[in-house]
């Protein structure tokens, strides 16, 4: 996945979920934030972060902000990117793969991909993940039911005969293993685990991250 015209900035502050305030050459700057999570571990005052221009010269926010990083660490946080690489990746290294349908309804369920293969078909969720701490990535980084409401709908897929998968895509390099965060969401964590006993597949990977640049690498041991 590549970004277009990316520019360098000190994070200020994030006054809401949306839009947050950068030192961009020696001017403070408003800029979008395409991640609606806390974040909180990342967006430090005098933090070094990258911005991609928007292609609207209008838009009241003429900047996304897509990386930031923390100590020797690039993470990208743009929470459109994760299915953008996976859709990538997959299309070239999904075992056997025939058709990939993005967004596609199955009952009341609505799942990231559908992805059809010479053994059948599967239904794909795209995590991004975000949070780290000493190598090893946790998600989420605040409640999401939603998450847990995916989860189930993998499970009942997969007890209707489909190949179910929920897929971390983790936005930075070098992590050590993925797990649920309990801390945060313990219900998220208690239905991976019941969904991982009843044939949902649990993958994740790590990713190249450059300040114009995410690309799907290696991956990643998933603790449950």
């Amino acid at each position: 996945m590549q970004y277009r015209d990316v520019k360098r900035a000190r994070f200020l502050e994030r006054p809401n979920r949306f839009i947050a305030y950068v030192d961009l050459e020696g001017r403070r700057q408003i800029c979008h934030v395409k991640n609606t999570g806390r974040c909180r571990e990342l967006l430090l005052p005098g933090a070094e972060v990258f911005l991609e221009t928007a292609e609207n010269p209008n838009r009241k926010t003429p900047y996304d902000l897509i990386a930031v990083r923390k100590g020797d660490r690039l993470i990208n946080m743009d929470a459109q990117a994760p299915n953008h690489v996976f859709g990538e990746w997959a299309a070239d290294h999904w075992p056997g793969v025939r058709e990939i349908r993005p967004e596609y309804t199955y009952g009341h369920s609505r799942f990231d991909f559908r992805i059809d293969t010479e053994q059948g078909s599967e239904f794909v969720e795209v995590k991004g993940v975000t949070l780290e701490e000493d190598g090893f990535a946790r998600f989420p980084d605040a409640p999401t039911e939603r998450g847990v409401k995916h989860i189930e709908e993998l499970q009942r897929a997969a007890e209707a005969g489909f190949g179910a998968t929920l897929f971390f895509v983790v936005q930075m390099e070098g992590i050590h293993s993925v797990a649920p965060n309990d801390d945060t969401h313990p219900a998220f964590g208690a239905a991976l685990r019941q969904a991982s006993r009843n044939g949902v597949r649990v993958l994740a990977y790590d990713c190249l991250v450059s300040p114009d640049r995410l690309e799907l690498h290696s991956r990643v041991k998933v603790i449950l």
